[in-house]
C-alpha cells in the first residue's frame, strides 16, 4: 500500500474515527484504526470499532497502491496531528526480523517534508467488521432535525451505567394526524430529575423495499423516499455515546443535507456524505415520559432567556457545592422573581429579574445545574415557565421557533 495525501485531511478524518476505539481493548486489534486504500476510486478508507460503536470515513488520495492495515489508533493520531501542513506519503513496507515470533512485521511509513516516521502494523484480517444490516427499515432524515433533537435532549441522558436505558436518547417517530402526511421525530431524554423532549417535523414520503433500503459503501440513500406506514414504527432507544459522536459527524456536513438511516433490532447506522456510524440500541423498556407532563398549569411566566440565564450564571458562583440550590421567589404582584442562594459558611446572593407573571406568588427552589442546562438548550430569545406548586414538576419552552419542552423537578425547601 503506498499513498500520498493531505495532512490536514488525515488528521480530521483519523479524529473522527478514533473516537469509536475503545480506551482498554479487549483485543489488540481493536485499538487500531483500519486504514484501506483503493487505487480506483483514488479514496483512503478508517475505521474503527469497540464492538459497539463503530465511524467509517473517507477521503481523496492519490493512491498508487492498494491495500489494508491497521495501525495503533492513538499513536498515529498523535503523529500525525504534529506533522506540518502539506502532504504526507503513507507507505506498507515489509520489515524482516530476527525474532521467529515476529518474523515478518508490517510496518508503515509516515515521511513529510520535516521527517520520516515508521509505526508498526497490523494484519487486517482480525478486524472486525463494521455490523451490515440486510433487513430493516431505512429512512432519510435532515441533518437540520438531527441536529436540533440532539442538541435540545443530550445533555439530559443520564451518566448513571447503572440505569443503562436511561444513559441514552429516545427516538420516536410519528405522523401529526390521518390527514397530515408530515411525520415528526421526537427526541425524549431523562436522568430521573429532569426530563427534555423535542419534537422536529420530518419532510419524508414515499417507500423503498428493504433491498432498495440496504446500505452499502457505494449506495447514498439521502435521496430516497419512504412511505408513511413505515415511519409509524420507529421507536428506539440509543447510547449518548453514539450520538455524541453522531453530532460531531453531521457537524462536518451542511444544513441541508441528508442523512439516510437504517435499523433493525438491537442495531443503527447512519450514513452521512463520507462518514459512518453504526451503534448497538439500548435493551430496556423507555419509561412513559409523556405522562409525566402535566396537562394545565396555575402560573405561568413569560421571561427574557439570556436575563435570566446571566443572573443565575452569576448567583451560581456562590451555591453550595452540596445542594446546589437556588430559590425562586414569585412576585405576581411586582412582576418580579428574585433570585436567591445561601451558601453555608461561604456568603449569599440575590438578583431580581423583571417577568410577566400570572397567577399567584409563589416560593420554589431548583437544582441550579439542572437549571442552567436548560436555559441553554432553548434556542429563543423569550421563554415560558409553567408552574403549579412548589414541589410538582415544572416545564420551560420556548416562545416561538423549536417544539422543545423541558420539565425539572423542584428542590423541597427546608426552613
Amino acid at each position: 500500500m503506498k499513498l500520498v495525501c493531505n495532512q490536514s485531511d488525515l488528521n480530521t478524518n483519523l479524529s473522527l474515527v478514533s473516537r469509536a476505539v475503545p480506551s482498554r481493548p479487549t483485543h489488540p486489534v481493536l485499538g487500531n484504526v483500519l486504514v484501506e486504500a483503493d487505487t480506483e476510486t483514488q479514496r483512503v478508507l478508517l475505521t474503527a470499532f469497540d464492538l459497539s460503536l463503530g465511524i467509517q470515513t473517507s477521503f481523496a488520495a492519490q493512491v498508487s497502491a492498494g491495500g489494508e492495515i491497521t495501525i495503533p489508533a492513538k499513536l498515529l493520531n498523535d503523529i500525525v496531528s504534529r506533522l506540518p501542513d502539506g502532504e504526507i506519503t503513507l507507505e506498507e513496507i515489509t520489515s524482516e526480523t530476527e525474532s521467529p515470533q515476529e518474523s515478518d512485521s508490517l510496518v508503515v511509513t509516515l515521511t513529510t517534508t520535516s521527517g520520516r516516521y515508521e509505526v508498526r502494523g497490523m494484519g487486517s484480517e482480525g478486524f472486525p467488521e463494521l455490523p451490515r444490516i440486510e433487513e430493516g427499515m431505512a429512512l432519510s432524515l435532515p441533518v437540520e432535525a438531527l441536529m436540533e433533537g440532539l442538541r435540545g435532549s443530550l445533555f439530559a441522558t443520564s451518566a448513571d451505567e447503572t440505569k443503562q436505558v436511561l444513559t441514552g436518547v429516545h427516538l420516536k417517530m410519528e405522523q401529526v394526524g390521518e390527514n397530515d402526511q408530515t411525520p415528526l421525530l421526537e427526541f425524549a431524554a431523562t436522568d430521573g430529575h429532569r426530563l427534555a423532549v423535542v419534537q422536529t417535523a420530518l419532510g419524508i414520503k414515499e417507500e423503498v423495499d428493504n433491498e432498495q433500503a440496504q446500505m452499502t459503501d457505494e449506495e447514498d440513500l439521502s435521496e430516497t423516499e419512504f412511505s408513511s406506514t413505515a415511519l409509524t414504527s420507529l421507536e428506539l432507544t440509543l447510547p449518548a455515546r453514539a450520538l455524541r459522536e453522531l453530532e460531531k459527524m453531521l457537524g462536518m456536513q451542511g444544513a441541508a443535507d441528508t442523512v439516510a438511516l437504517q435499523f433493525e433490532q438491537g442495531q443503527i447506522v447512519f450514513q452521512g456524505g463520507e462518514h459512518r456510524l453504526t451503534s448497538r440500541t439500548l435493551e430496556g423498556q423507555y419509561p412513559a415520559y409523556d405522562k409525566l407532563i402535566p396537562n394545565q398549569f396555575q402560573r405561568q411566566i413569560t421571561i427574557e432567556r439570556r436575563a435570566l440565564l446571566s443572573s443565575l450564571e452569576r448567583i451560581a458562583v456562590l451555591a453550595d457545592q452540596k445542594n446546589n440550590i437556588v430559590k425562586f421567589s414569585i412576585d405576581s404582584i411586582n412582576q418580579q422573581i428574585e433570585l436567591s442562594v445561601e451558601a453555608q459558611d461561604v456568603g449569599s446572593g440575590r438578583e431580581s429579574i423583571s417577568a410577566e407573571i400570572s397567577g399567584e406568588s409563589l416560593e420554589i427552589a431548583f437544582n441550579v445545574k439542572y437549571l442552567l442546562d436548560g436555559l441553554k438548550a432553548l434556542p429563543t430569545s423569550d421563554i415560558q415557565i409553567q408552574i403549579n406548586e412548589a414541589d410538582t414538576p415544572v416545564i420551560l419552552t420556548p416562545l416561538g421557533g423549536l417544539k422543545m419542552t423541558y420539565l425539572i423537578m423542584p428542590v423541597q425547601l427546608r426552613n
